[in-house]
């Protein structure tokens, strides 16, 4: 699932090599750190959060395939 945040977050970013995915378990729970330039954080975000809803959704229902619980953090 990291590189499935990966891949979209460098699909949309005008910077793809600084991308950086963090896997960080916390509790039962992992949690995904997506890490991009300040230049790009707003087209990772979208217009009122709209594109990092959905990148949390994909993510989510990859998971649940999985029967992980997992989290995406915007850093």
């Amino acid at each position: 699932m990291k590189e499935i945040v990966e891949i979209i977050a460098k699909s949309l970013v005008d910077h793809p090599g600084e991308v950086v995915v963090e896997e960080k378990n916390d509790g039962g729970a992992i949690v995904y750190e997506l890490h991009v330039t300040q230049e790009d954080m707003g087209k990772v975000i979208g217009k009122q959060g709209r594109i990092a809803k959905a990148i949390r959704t994909v993510v989510k229902a990859a998971a649940t395939r999985e029967n992980k619980k997992v989290t995406v953090e915007i850093i």
